[in-house]
């Protein structure tokens, strides 16, 4: 009996793949952050690991912002690039 694949949906290309293929980024109390495990308190959305263009096409169309519900400021965005990159 073959275990159900969770799926969610890339804010950036809008690509639904396994769960396992995207990192999520979560709003919560202590601000905006990436949650490699998944299991972090707060709003989610998801991006493709490792991927650039993903990133620039959320950012371009303020998609991170609008699904986690909080207005991001550029240096916001520009730091939780620079922790997806690391």
């Amino acid at each position: 009996m073959n275990k159900k694949v969770p799926m969610r949906k890339c804010v950036g290309c809008g690509e639904s793949k396994p769960k396992q293929e995207l990192i999520r980024i979560v709003a919560s109390v202590d601000g905006v952050s990436a949650d490699p495990t998944g299991r972090k308190n707060g709003r989610g959305c998801y991006l493709c690991k490792g991927s650039e263009e993903c990133f620039k096409t959320a950012r371009k169309r303020n998609a991170i912002g609008r699904n986690l519900q909080v207005e991001l400021t550029d240096e916001m965005l520009d730091a939780l690039y620079e922790e997806l990159v690391k």
